[in-house]
């Protein structure tokens, strides 16, 4: 960048002698100052997506009568929070189980869950307390009539159509 006679001038008798660069072309400027802020808000909305990608967890298998399930494991409370938000499908057999740790009251929700899914209530010994279908998107609560150590969240339908019902018991859960 070059600085006019007058401006060098002027600044010669600047006490600190501080050379400002004064731009000959505005245009080329502009055109970077649009770029970068192009390239700032295409980042900052990027990042929701980014931050609703669901997180995968360990996983176990599960026996319900004839049928295997493959189920994650949902143990600590950010991992339950989580549950299966933002999934946008699950394999036929596929499931996710949460670990309460010992008998509680406890209900599930469907905030930014996007598929509808069925739950299971357990008690300490996998025996199935009772079963709830869910609605996607929705902020219902679905609870366990009774305290449960255990739920297992399956695509809905799936109990009714595997003719899985309370009274039964879900094997291999953790103890």
């Amino acid at each position: 960048m070059q600085l006019s006679k007058a401006s060098a001038q002027a600044h010669t008798n600047f006490p600190y002698n501080l050379q400002l660069p004064v731009s000959t072309n505005p245009p080329s400027t502009m055109r970077r100052s649009i770029a970068l802020l192009t390239t700032l808000v295409a980042l900052a909305t990027s990042l929701p997506l980014y931050a609703q990608q669901p997180q995968r967890f360990q996983t176990t298998t599960l026996n319900a009568g004839l049928y295997l399930i493959k189920a994650e494991v949902a143990t600590t409370e950010a991992q339950r929070e989580q549950g299966l938000m933002f999934r946008e499908k699950l394999g036929s057999n596929e499931g996710m189980v949460f670990l309460f740790g010992a008998p509680a009251g406890v209900c599930m929700w469907m905030k930014n869950t996007l598929i509808p899914l069925s739950v299971a209530f357990m008690d300490e010994h996998g025996k199935i307390i009772n079963i709830e279908e869910m609605k996607e998107q929705t902020l219902d609560s679905h609870c366990a009539i009774r305290p449960a150590t255990y739920a297992l969240e399956m695509n809905k339908g799936w109990f009714k159509q595997k003719n899985i019902q309370p009274g039964m018991t879900i094997e291999g859960l953790a103890r």
